[in-house]
């Protein structure tokens, strides 16, 4: 499946680019779209793990006692959908209250990525612990940080690859941020095999430092991406 979309994902740059109703400028906001792609899809890598790695990790680490009750874990799988719904329409007040001084796209996506490897570092001082070592507020916290990174990456993205997109290929640009996720989903299950409750540290620290990184020089190259978007921020 990795295979298949990055081949997919090639494809569909290759073809845009070289087409002849593609002008200079739609290619370079083409060619900026990139480094957004590479980062949606580490971001999502990193993100859907709370279906793998967080999962196991509730259900053989979490006291889920909650006032005499035992949560099931899966319904930890419902408290990122609950902060979506609490938090989306506060950032989208805060950008509309920020206007022309709110962060540049590429630079929401670089913290995006930097708050997900931070919350991946949030669950070392709980890594290698026993069974119920890990209080419920903690798992809700780190997820609150997986909500807070996907509120700055998912509908930045679909709004940005929608203002790049060539006037003859807006729906394969948006099919190619699809792609990102299809992608990332994927490597996410990858990385997922890597984990056991033996390497919970090594594992979590180096997840989350990449992507800090990641994060970090998605920051350093956002002016140039900028200025390869020409005039779409």
């Amino acid at each position: 499946m990795a295979w298949t979309a990055i081949a997919a994902t090639i494809a569909y740059f290759a073809v845009i680019l070289s087409s002849r109703k593609v002008s200079a400028v739609e290619r370079r906001r083409v060619l900026s779209f990139i480094p957004l792609f590479i980062a949606s899809a580490a971001f999502w890598s990193l993100f859907q793990q709370q279906f793998t790695v967080v999962a196991l990790y509730s259900e053989s680490r979490l006291d889920r006692n909650l006032f005499g009750w035992e949560m099931p874990p899966g319904m930890v799988q419902s408290i990122n959908p609950v902060f979506i719904v609490l938090f989306a329409g506060v950032f989208a007040a805060v950008w509309a209250r920020l206007g022309t001084r709110q962060p540049s796209s590429p630079v929401k996506f670089s913290l995006g990525l930097i708050v997900m490897g931070v919350a991946f570092l949030a669950f070392i001082p709980f890594a290698g612990g026993g069974p119920n070592s890990t209080p419920l507020i903690a798992i809700a916290g780190i997820l609150l940080l997986f909500t807070w990174a996907e509120l700055f990456i998912s509908p930045i993205g679909l709004s940005v690859t929608t203002k790049l997109a060539p006037e003859a290929f807006r729906t394969q640009m948006l099919a190619l941020f699809f792609l990102s996720v299809s992608l990332g989903t994927t490597v996410s299950g990858i990385l997922a095999g890597f984990y056991s409750a033996d390497n919970e540290v090594p594992y979590f620290a180096f997840s989350g430092i990449t992507a800090i990184v990641l994060g970090g020089a998605l920051v350093a190259g956002s002016p140039a991406i900028r200025k390869a978007m020409s005039g779409v921020d």
